[in-house]
This record gives structure tokens, sequence and C-alpha cells, in this order.
């Protein structure tokens, strides 16, 4: 039996919502903690309302994930709980993944170590410009602490591991739970869930990600635009947080995030590793195209549908809610 593993080329970021902010800060002066300027709520939250999407009698339901997170806040499913159990059919979230079958997996494993590193044993402050370096050694004696591994991880790893211990140290969370507790209720109720995806199937698992490691991935822009927008945008994460928990909606509009995003998937996609793989290309259009399939095809056949989308998925004139409305389709936002 063949099942699908865990994207070992990092193609997670696509599924994520990135770091940003609307404008750059100056870097740290000191080591100093992060004292929190927005309290990150706790106990049970409704979340934000739901966009509805209709054409004739039939409806479909959008709710907006979002991560990160307040770690200790519980959410209150109730309404979506209803919605769900109402609908015929609920869309996953239009994700990224690279995967293999369970043998091929066994034999990348050997391969997979050490795939987060630098070849030629390059280190950060190698392939980084200096005054960029110069402040993530700031940030990580700040959040991270005395981990000389870390300074041979590629770029976009090194900025990951970053993202994931300030998030910690601030009250925040890299968050799936909401996801997996809507389709926890789905299958409790006998709906049928669509994968709405593009996975992509690796055949020779071991080859393909030694190619990886050794392949020149230009994840300093990543990495740049990861520390220039890191202390200004933590407290704009608190607050979207908490806007999220809470449904607030204005606070929610005003998401942003779209630059950082950019360029850590560009790292990616971009990369001379991707680019001799044509079942990688036009990753992010194939993603586009198949949940907008999906969501016509369920639109169509359903009278009711319930759909989950990133919040930078379902916000601005190129949102995917957006293409829908130029289709036809009337779009109305939870008030």
């Amino acid at each position: 039996m063949m099942k699908r593993t865990a994207c070992a080329l990092y193609l997670a970021c696509l599924a994520v919502p990135a770091l940003a902010q609307t404008e750059s800060l100056p870097p740290a002066a000191d080591n100093t903690e992060v004292v929190s300027a927005q309290i990150v709520v706790s106990g049970k939250r409704p979340g934000p309302g739901l966009w509805k999407v209709s054409k004739g009698e039939h409806v479909m339901w959008v709710f907006g994930l979002y991560s990160p997170l307040p770690q200790k806040m519980e959410w209150d499913d109730a309404r979506v709980a209803r919605l769900v159990a109402q609908s015929q059919e609920v869309l996953g979230p239009p994700v990224v993944s690279v995967g293999t079958g369970y043998l091929g997996m066994l034999t990348a494993l050997p391969s997979m170590i050490g795939m987060k590193k630098m070849p030629d044993g390059a280190q950060l402050h190698d392939v980084v410009p200096a005054e960029v370096y110069s402040r993530w050694q700031t940030l990580k004696a700040r959040y991270i602490g005395d981990d000389e591994g870390i300074e041979r991880y590629r770029p976009l790893f090194a900025a990951d591991e970053l993202m994931d211990a300030a998030l910690k140290k601030n009250g925040l969370t890299k968050s799936f739970a909401v996801r997996k507790q809507i389709e926890t209720i789905a299958r409790k109720n006998d709906i049928k869930l669509t994968d709405t995806g593009v996975h992509v199937m690796i055949d020779n698992p071991g080859s393909t990600l030694k190619a990886f490691k050794q392949a020149q991935v230009d994840d300093t822009a990543c990495f740049t635009k990861t520390l220039e927008r890191f202390e200004g945008d933590m407290d704009a994460m608190r607050r979207r947080a908490n806007a999220w928990a809470n449904g607030n909606i204005a606070e929610i509009d005003n998401l942003d995030y779209a630059e950082r995003e950019d360029a850590c998937n560009g790292a990616v996609l971009d990369s001379s590793f991707a680019k001799h793989h044509p079942q990688m290309q036009n990753m992010l259009e194939r993603r586009f195209a198949a949940w907008i399939k999906a969501a016509e095809t369920a639109l169509d056949k359903n009278q009711s549908t319930f759909a989950m989308l990133q919040m930078n998925e379902i916000l601005g004139p190129k949102s995917y809610l957006a293409a829908l409305q130029a289709k036809g389709y009337t779009v109305e936002s939870p008030k």
C-alpha cells in the first residue's frame, strides 16, 4: 500500500502564512528579551466569520485558516460544526506537497540526513551579506542561543528555525489544529472530504534528494526578508492572531505578508533543482487552478459546500475568491 510522505524539499513553505509587515524597522540593538506589547488571547474563541460564495440556490461557505495562533487559545467550532454537518462536501486547503511511495521513502531516508545543510561545508556567513549576517547573530542570540549547528543550515531553513523559536517566546505557535478539527467534524458526520492540493510523486527519491542537497538555491532574499521584517512584525503577528481568534474582520482585512512569502517560495521554485524537474514547474499556478476547478465542481453539484483557504488566499484582488467573483459567483464577506 502506497502512502504520501512529508515533503523533504521544503515546499511546506507554500502552505504556511509567512512573516511580513508594511514597513521595515531598524535592527535590534541588544539581546534584551522581547516584552510583548500585545496580550495574546487565551481560552475559547470564535475565530473569524465565514465568506459566502453562491450561485443560484447553491452556496459554499469559506473558512479562513491562519497561522500563527495563540498557544493557549481554544477554538469554538460550534457554528462551523453546524455548517459542515449541513454540507455535502468539505474542500481541503490547496496545499502543495512532494512525496514518494512507502518503499521509495525508505530508500530516501539516508539521503535526507543533512539535507538542511548547505553543500561543501559552507556556513551562513559565507553566503549572506555581512550586514544581514550581523543582524542574524543578534536575533539568533535573542531567540535561539548558542547553536553552532544552525550556522551550516541553508538560509531558508535557518530563517524557519528562527521563526519557530521567536513564536514560542511570544506566546504563538504555527497551528494546523483548526484544520484538523474541521476535518474531524466532517468525518464524524460522514461528509465527503476532497483534497484540492497538488501532489508531486518522486520515482527516484534517493537520487532526487541528493540532487536537491547539491542544488543552487538562491534563498538569501527569503532569509533577508525574514530578518528585515522580524522584529517589527512580532507585535503585528500578535494583533493578527488576536484578530483571527476574536473574529475581528476589520483587523483581518489588513493582513499583509505576500512580500516575504513570494521571496521564500521563489527560493525553492526558482532553484536549479526545480528547473530541472518538469513536475515541479508552475506549481503555484497549478495549485490555484486545481482549487478553482474543485470549487466550481462542488458549487455546481452541491446544495451546500464547506471550504478552507488560508487568509491570504481569501483577501485581496488576486485572491481565490476574487477569481470566483470574476467568473460570476456572488461573494459576501462576513459582517
